[in-house]
């Protein structure tokens, strides 16, 4: 028989750990089982047409491929009636009634795929005798009891990795699993329903990390809340600063406001800069709307841990729009509180209703409206709009294009100090969405379309045009085409560079005329008025730098 184990990935460069434990399990005893990725922007057709030479096909499901992969599985029943089709995975362990009732799904496996995959092998084609798998007898559809929780022991001499091709891992995105469940309740989210944290044996997991090291660059971290054990935690820690290369950078989602002094000191003490990055889910600040969801969380100790260590480690903080007793000026104070942080990146997500959660159970209790497709995203509620989550999405936009795509930082740490960054990014969303395509445009649109917005929003405001304009001239590693801000006279920027001994054979420079010191906005967030230059340095082949402010 053969089997193939496979998944549609969001982007080329992720990886999917699951059919890789699963082969890793079972291919010494199946000599037909195989595994293969594609990705959801591949030709359907063309992924039918590989697939369909295989007796059975194991899809790995998720919110991100699950349309894309029943198109697929569609197009191999026409192409080749008799392959059967077996699905698993978050997205089809619950609610899973109108996907079994399709035509072109034959099997589902629910919750933990490896004990059922494993019968499923060992006892094809019966499938009654199949541990948490739901089949159809007929026009019949049954469920069998579940498998008891797998024996996470049993990974014990565990590296999936090592079947991939050691070349090709270096351009992806590798994920590791150290352990499962975890101990909170957030009603949002499926991790809440497994509550019972278990580790994966040390062994493997070190031989896992090692190989990634070696051959991979970017290491993810798919536990929950990976600091949940002190001395666990730091264990890894060591075994990645003994063992890592200089590419290596490795993340982690953690829970700030319980994590350890001795995990902080070790970072402070150990760790190099950038080497570690910090998913940190805060959801939102308003409190009645963390314990509506059985959420702990205290956002000054979270605000505290962020500020010891942001010099360290790159953060990445979370934030959800559409929770409930979460109103537009909760919504709008959260925001601002953690945009305060200046973390690197800041994703807006907004609630989404998966299956499977509680929160989907509480909708009517609320007055949610959410998309009944894939991604199950909120439309409305009793405490956001419709037109007030549509304002919203078009400052995720914004957000995404200037602050975590790198565009305006200056320009926006400026606005934090001065305005209502919330409000200036709702009203900057808007207005760029009246002039481009939010997913369609070219990186002069970005800047024109910042500055028409602040001189109709903030007329009077040149610190901020000249920010904006500064902001243009450091995105690029070549000297770019004079805009927004003209240099100082030519004469008079030749003769000053000579006076630095600026190395103008070597280099390239834009000299901009300043009505602000911005060294001191740059160190301390401060406006000094003051007539300044600024000398920003091109070197061909990195970003530009600022090399000079007086």
């Amino acid at each position: 028989m053969k089997v193939l184990l496979t998944t549609l990935n969001a982007k080329y460069i992720h990886t999917n750990l699951a059919i890789r434990l699963l082969y890793e399990l079972n291919h010494e005893k199946h000599e037909g089982l195989a595994w293969k990725e594609f990705n959801i922007k591949e030709n359907r057709d063309e992924v039918a047409e590989k697939c369909a030479v295989y007796d059975v096909l194991a899809f790995s499901c998720y919110i991100w491929n699950i349309t894309q992969t029943l198109d697929v599985c569609k197009k191999i029943k026409q192409l080749n009636p008799n392959t059967k089709i077996l699905l698993g995975g978050p997205e089809v362990s619950y609610e899973y009634e109108d996907i079994i009732a399709l035509d072109c799904v034959d099997y589902i496996i629910l919750g933990e795929g490896e004990t059922a995959f494993e019968e499923f092998l060992e006892f094809y084609p019966n499938p009654e005798l199949v541990s948490s798998l739901v089949w159809k007898n007929g026009t019949e559809v049954k469920t069998n009891k579940m498998a008891p929780m797998f024996d996470l022991k049993r990974f014990e001499n565990s590296m999936p990795y090592r079947f991939d091709n050691p070349e090709e891992l270096a351009n992806k995105v590798l994920y590791i699993e150290t352990s499962r469940g975890c101990p909170y309740k957030c009603e949002f989210c499926l991790a809440s329903l497994d509550n019972k944290v278990r580790y994966l044996p040390d062994a493997s997991i070190k031989a896992t990390l090692l190989h990634m090291m070696e051959h991979g660059k970017v290491v993810k971290f798919l536990d929950r809340t990976f600091n949940i054990k002190k001395d666990f935690t730091i264990d890894i820690f060591k075994f990645i600063l003994e063992n890592h290369r200089p590419q290596n950078v490795f993340q982690f989602e953690i829970t700030a406001d319980i994590l350890h002094p001795d995990i902080i000191q070790f970072i402070h003490d150990k760790v190099p800069d950038n080497l570690f990055r910090f998913e940190i889910g805060i959801q939102t600040v308003n409190q009645k709307a963390n314990l509506e969801v059985k959420r702990k969380q205290s956002f000054e100790k979270t605000t505290s841990i962020i500020k010891q260590l942001d010099y360290k480690v790159e953060m990445h903080l979370d934030l959800i729009v559409g929770m409930a007793l979460d109103y537009w000026e909760d919504t709008k104070y959260s925001f601002e509180e953690v945009f305060k942080l200046f973390a690197p990146e800041m994703q807006l997500g907004f609630l989404k209703f998966l299956k499977g959660t509680p929160v989907r159970d509480k909708a009517e209790q609320y007055g949610f409206k959410y998309d009944p497709n894939p991604p199950y995203q909120i439309i409305e509620s009793n405490y956001l709009s419709k037109e007030q989550l549509h304002q919203i999405v078009e400052l995720e936009h914004a957000l995404e294009i200037y602050w975590n795509g790198k565009k305006a930082t200056n320009t926006l740490r400026y606005v934090t100090h001065h305005y209502s960054i919330f409000e200036f990014l709702l009203g900057l969303g808007h207005y760029f969405g009246t002039q481009k395509d939010f997913h369609k445009y070219a990186l002069n649109d970005v800047f024109e379309i910042i500055t028409a917005y602040s001189k109709q929003a903030f007329p009077n405001d040149v610190v901020l045009q000249q920010l904006i304009a500064v902001d243009y001239y450091l995105h690029f590693k070549v000297k770019p085409k004079s805009l927004f801000l003209e240099e100082i006279d030519f004469t008079e920027k030749n003769k000053l560079i000579d006076e630095l001994k600026l190395n103008h054979h070597k280099y390239r420079y834009v000299v901009l005329p300043l009505d602000f010191d911005f060294k001191a906005f740059s160190n301390e967030q401060t406006i000094v008025n003051e007539n300044k230059h600024l000398i920003i340095q091109y070197n061909g082949t990195s970003k530009a730098e600022i090399i000079n402010a007086y």
